[in-house]
């Protein structure tokens, strides 16, 4: 037991915990909730969190035979598409199993294309091997195959493969572009405008970064529509508390589905242009459009066709991943993101950042070449690729209507139409007295309803309010 001095601080030392450790003969943990970064102490993550725990321990009581109103828990709180039974795409397992095995390259059971994808993966990865590691912003081959792609996706716009970093996914490269823009104290922190309801990952990581979160509110009114006048008014009420740098902007919406129009992208880049705001686009589910009339503009292409002075001045960052689209996955943590007009000096910086993880899962790296190389018409896989993607994408889009029709019919839910990516957030009316048992509970009224909802039918959602919501609306995903 550690001991002051006589008359020394000793009583100060050993109080509370401290004084019942030494008691029992115990020395005190050096890291407690008291002592631990506050920062991640502060760090919430819904998607993850009590709903998913709860969860888990509900399918381990399954497997030991407790009985209960399921028979199994459906887990609808996270977007893991092949965990809900979507199948891989064969061309993109076949590329990733001949890298990972270079015998099977002998094997008369892969096509020709598959294995002149992975033959050239492999000879640009050291040794030949998937299981060396590549350089910090990941391998040069693959880089440039990434800005092929971005050309041809936004017709033709240039893509320089040295602007382009691949990443653990598309979340590590955000938190990436976060961690350089969060600077000062005080008045003069960073602020940071994220829409509400957003994708946890950005209050998450404010938090962890101890920046300052700025809400900027979806309208739900007009199918989640982003409003630039909205985005005024956030940013000029946040100049009394901090210094707005960077404005975040999810297209299509995570978790609201809504895709941006071209005219909605452009007056941001407008906003952003004269309020000099660094620009982030989190484009990830940039193939998952279903709604008539609706169409993905990458900010990247709306920027550089703006012309003068936006196209040469505006800074971008723009982020995708093989997780979602018709790809989904999600366990081999590919991504990229992909920056614009962003200071020399600074993106020197930005690779030094990540060369302290050494590299992005080469794995992952692969599957990111499939995703954006994907076979030609001319190609073995062409017609089995193309039959499987577009298989994909219609069964999500027939989803996503059904799961609009089913919730716009019943009694006390309603739900926009889901343009895009991969969820839907319907809005409940809940009853007073439900809202009543959830406050003794010390819980928000939508995470009681989910919690409910999972110990009554094994279904398990997110609340709302774990993606924020206006006050006095609940909602899930």
């Amino acid at each position: 037991m550690l001991r002051g001095h006589s008359g020394s601080g000793a009583e100060k030392f050993e109080t509370g915990d401290q004084s019942q450790a030494a008691m029992n003969g115990l020395k005190e943990k050096v890291l407690t909730l008291d002592t631990m970064n506050q920062c991640v102490r502060r760090v919430e993550y819904a998607v993850r969190g009590p709903i998913m725990l709860r969860a888990l321990e509900l399918e381990q009581e399954l497997r030991q035979g407790v009985k209960k109103p399921f028979t199994e828990v459906i887990r609808a709180n996270i977007g893991d598409a092949q965990a809900m039974g979507q199948k891989p795409i064969t061309f993109m397992r076949q590329v990733l199993a001949l890298c990972v095995d270079p015998e099977l390259l002998s094997s008369p059971h892969f096509p020709e294309d598959a294995k002149r994808r992975a033959e050239r993966i492999l000879q640009a990865c050291g040794g030949h091997s998937l299981g060396a590691y590549s350089v910090s912003s990941g391998i040069q081959l693959i880089r440039e195959d990434v800005a092929r792609y971005i050309e041809r996706r936004d017709g033709g716009v240039p893509s320089n493969p040295n602007n382009i970093f691949l990443s653990t996914g598309a979340s590590d490269a955000i938190v990436t572009v976060l961690k350089l823009l969060v600077a000062g104290e005080g008045r003069a922190r960073t602020g940071v405008l994220i829409p509400i309801p957003q994708y946890p990952l950005y209050s998450a990581t404010l938090a962890e970064l101890n920046a300052v979160q700025v809400n900027y509110y979806l309208d739900e009114e007009h199918a989640w529509a982003l409003d630039v006048g909205e985005l005024r008014r956030a940013l000029h009420q946040a100049r009394d508390r901090c210094r707005p740098r960077a404005l975040c902007v999810i297209n299509p919406g995570n978790p609201t589905g809504q895709v941006q129009t071209r005219e909605c992208i452009e007056a941001v880049i407008r906003l952003a242009f004269e309020e000099r705001l660094f620009l982030l686009a989190d484009e990830v589910y940039q193939d998952n459009v279903y709604a008539e009339g609706s169409q993905f503009h990458s900010f990247k292409k709306v920027l550089t066709e703006m012309g003068p002075p936006y196209a040469a001045q505006q800074e971008l960052a723009s982020f995708h991943s093989a997780s979602k689209g018709y790809m989904g996955e999600c366990g081999f943590r590919g991504g990229y993101v992909e920056v614009v007009n962003m200071d020399a000096a600074v993106q020197q910086q930005m690779l030094k950042l990540m060369s302290v993880r050494l590299c992005p899962p080469v794995p992952g790296q692969a599957l990111l070449h499939a995703v954006v190389s994907p076979p030609e018409p001319s190609d073995p896989s062409f017609a089995q690729f193309q039959a499987e993607k577009q298989a994909v994408l219609a069964e999500l889009a027939a989803k996503a209507k059904l799961t609009e029709q089913i919730f716009s019919k019943t009694p006390g839910i309603r739900c926009n139409p889901v343009q895009g990516a991969m969820y839907s957030f319907p809005r409940m009316q809940l009853p007073p007295r439900a809202v009543q048992r959830a406050q003794e509970l010390g819980l928000a009224p939508d995470m009681f309803f989910c919690m409910r909802l999972l110990e009554e039918t094994g279904i398990c959602v997110v609340p709302g309010s774990g993606f924020g919501q206006r006050e006095g609306t609940y909602h899930f995903r």
